[in-house]
């Protein structure tokens, strides 16, 4: 793409309104405008990044197993009516009545929805277990929404829900996602420490939260060094098998946020130098409520010996968008946005610095050429712009790579290629350039 024709409208100053981070860096970066309190317009940059974190999700979820569905955003509130939840929820729902005079919502959530789809369609042990999914927006009407898209009020979620004939079944699908959570994160340049948490208004006995660390976060987290160490995607899962020791090493290890943290049983569980205290963000959250729904809702399957059985349900949540705003806490500098090559809006950023060099403009066409041929997505700065400019533009929307070309290099026979995470620059022939950005 070149930016002269691309629509990435940045800003030099920060919005009054934006107080962390996040907020700042994706305003200014051209990823989103604000269309009303807590709800966003996405532009292409963001846009981009949010299409690189769901298919990451997305490819996780099949792998461990998952099916993917799709819901709609508004609910029926008779659903919500027999779970017992359409008054218990609180303001939070947008509840809306149609034309008719239906009582309707915004779905925050998908619970009652996907069991009511569930008990129509399955009748038998033989058809257990299932795990569904869906990448949805969700809304939730919040009474202060804030830090952009960490705290919005629309915002896009990963759903899945499992269904398992007993409580044995519903701990294999818990164990499954649990990996695949460690996973998802680890993927998308993230450290993911789970820790057990309250269920909240979804409800269920079996909780974990997965929280990452940033400078910025909302929490004060601490826990074994072992969870930053260690490579998941380095070892071999066998989603068909016996998940309970791996999720039982890392859940027997310490990880508490600031509300429920000890610090006598941190030092006694934690060796010093195994200590690690931090800010966190939380990320994602999986649950297992049993029959909370499957109750109510008629969601009961024939067992072996034909008899009716309330399936045993479990939820597990991924923020799509909150993941865009959280990497960046994570992961940024002075000068704007590092992004990770797994959901990085583009791989590399062509500058050049004399777009009305002939020259210049020969050399940057032809590797614009051959990196698009290449599969290689590249953001090709060709404006008549100062080159602090160009720089400054594309340190702040942190691609993960930036190829130079100048007057004096194309003299040379060079390029510069910096690498945007650390700083690092080396001059190299535009062929060693191409090879690099295309290993």
């Amino acid at each position: 793409m070149r930016l002269t024709g691309y629509f990435m409208p940045t800003l030099k100053e920060t919005p009054s309104e934006a107080q962390i981070v996040s907020h700042r860096l994706m305003l200014r970066a051209g990823m989103i405008r604000q269309a009303s309190a807590g709800i966003y317009s996405w532009l292409p940059l963001g846009v981009r990044v949010l299409k690189n974190i769901e298919r990451i999700v997305r490819e996780e979820q099949d792998l461990a197993g998952a099916q993917e569905v799709l819901m709609p955003t508004i609910q029926a509130a008779d659903l919500w009516q027999k779970s017992g939840r359409y008054d218990a929820y609180g303001p939070e729902m947008l509840r809306i009545t149609d034309r008719h005079g239906r009582e309707m919502l915004y779905g925050p959530t998908n619970e009652e929805l996907i069991t009511d789809i569930f008990q129509h369609s399955v009748k038998s042990y033989r058809d257990v277990p299932k795990m569904l999914y869906h990448i949805q927006w969700k809304f939730r009407d919040e009474v202060r929404p804030r830090f952009g898209i960490m705290r919005g009020r629309e915002f896009l979620m990963k759903d899945n829900y499992s269904f398992d004939l007993d409580f044995a079944g519903a701990k294999k699908s818990y164990n499954k996602m649990f990996v695949s959570y460690l996973r998802t994160f680890a993927r998308l340049g993230l450290k993911a420490i789970p820790m057990a948490a309250e269920s909240g208004p979804i409800g269920g006995d079996l909780s974990h939260e997965f929280i990452i660390l940033a400078d910025t976060g909302e929490s004060a987290v601490y826990c074994h060094r072992d969870f930053i160490d260690f490579d998941v995607l380095g070892q071999t899962i066998d989603y068909d098998g016996d998940l309970e020791p791996i999720v039982n090493h890392w859940t027997k290890l310490y990880a508490r946020t600031d509300d429920m943290h000890d610090p006598a049983a941190f030092d006694k569980q934690v060796p010093a130098d195994k200590q690690i205290s931090n800010r966190g963000i939380e990320v994602g959250h999986i649950f297992y409520f049993g029959t909370k729904y499957s109750e109510p809702l008629g969601a009961v399957v024939s067992s072996a010996e034909g008899q009716p059985v309330p399936v045993h349900m479990g939820s597990y949540g991924i923020g799509v968008s909150r993941l865009a705003g959280a990497i960046i806490e994570a992961s940024h500098d002075e000068n704007g946005i590092i992004w990770p090559e797994s959901v990085a809006p583009f791989h590399v950023g062509l500058i050049n610095l004399k777009a009305s060099d002939a020259a210049c403009a020969k050399v940057c066409d032809d590797l614009y050429g051959k990196l698009r041929a290449a599969g290689v997505e590249v953001l090709y700065d060709d404006r008549d712009e100062r080159p602090g400019t160009k720089f400054a533009s594309m340190d702040l929307i942190g691609l993960p790579w930036q190829l130079v070309v100048g007057p004096r290099g194309v003299d040379k026979g060079v390029v510069e290629l910096k690498r945007r995470r650390s700083g690092e620059r080396e001059e190299i022939s535009a062929d060693a350039a191409m090879a690099r950005l295309t290993a």
